[in-house]
């Protein structure tokens, strides 16, 4: 594959992660009254990686997250070299899902931005109200175990054909864990395009999720390739 489908699918999956995950936050959830509510939100972000692993993991992994990208470089699975490559993708379709969806949100008249756009934070921008090292601790771990589960669904050793399944499970489980604590970002990605919609509170604390999420991203991929063994891995999420 060329360098340019590897990031227009980047692109494409990054953006349907955000526009699919945020989207049914901000549309569908109606927490805590009606809706979907946070089962809902966390099923849309664990399927939008499992419907974009099957249709474009062959194209280029289906990272979809810089903390994976980066992750899977300390794991050993990935070049250092298309390491600016996948994260502009990512950013940029991350960037055109949140302003696309605050375009059709703002379609409805009741809605209002001060609500948020499925932002990620914490202290006053935490849906639960947990402070920064609550969130910080969260983000890395969530990001270390994310990275863990994709190391070892894409091992050479693992049940062919299962990785986006296990892997989109685990985003829900994790989405399930750390919404009412920072709203749930293990990925810069998704939290650059909602914080530079809504600007504010959530502009000055998307700082944490760029560090926390690559930290999680390096130990995971880390730990994997130096405690799982790893000798026979897939070249990343969508390898055969």
């Amino acid at each position: 594959m060329t360098n340019i489908q590897k990031g227009l699918a980047e692109f494409i999956g990054t953006f349907w992660l955000v526009f699919g995950g945020c989207g049914a936050a901000v549309l569908a959830a109606g927490v805590p009254d009606v809706g979907i509510g946070y089962l809902g939100v966390a099923l849309a972000f664990g399927l939008t990686v499992v419907t974009m692993a099957y249709a474009i993991g062959h194209i280029s992994g289906c990272h979809l997250n810089p903390a994976v990208t980066v992750g899977l470089w300390a794991g050993g699975r990935f070049a250092a070299r298309d390491i600016p490559l996948y994260v502009v993708a990512q950013v940029a379709g991350g960037i055109v899902a949140a302003f696309l969806l605050y375009h059709v949100a703002a379609g409805n008249p009741a809605f209002d931005l001060a609500n948020g756009l499925a932002a990620n934070g914490y202290a006053a921008g935490s849906p639960g109200n947990y402070d920064l090292i609550a969130g910080f601790t969260i983000e890395i771990v969530l990001t270390a175990v994310f990275l863990w589960v994709i190391m070892g669904a894409t091992d050479g050793r693992a049940p062919a054909g299962f990785a986006p399944l296990a892997i989109g499970l685990t985003l829900t489980l994790i989405h399930l864990i750390s919404i009412p604590v920072t709203n749930t970002s293990v990925n810069p990605a998704r939290s650059t395009g909602p914080a530079l919609v809504v600007g504010g509170l959530a502009l000055q604390q998307l700082w944490l999720f760029w560090v926390a999420p690559l930290i999680g991203g390096i130990v995971g991929g880390w730990l994997y390739k130096t405690l799982g063994a790893d000798s026979f891995p897939k070249p990343d999420i969508g390898g055969e």
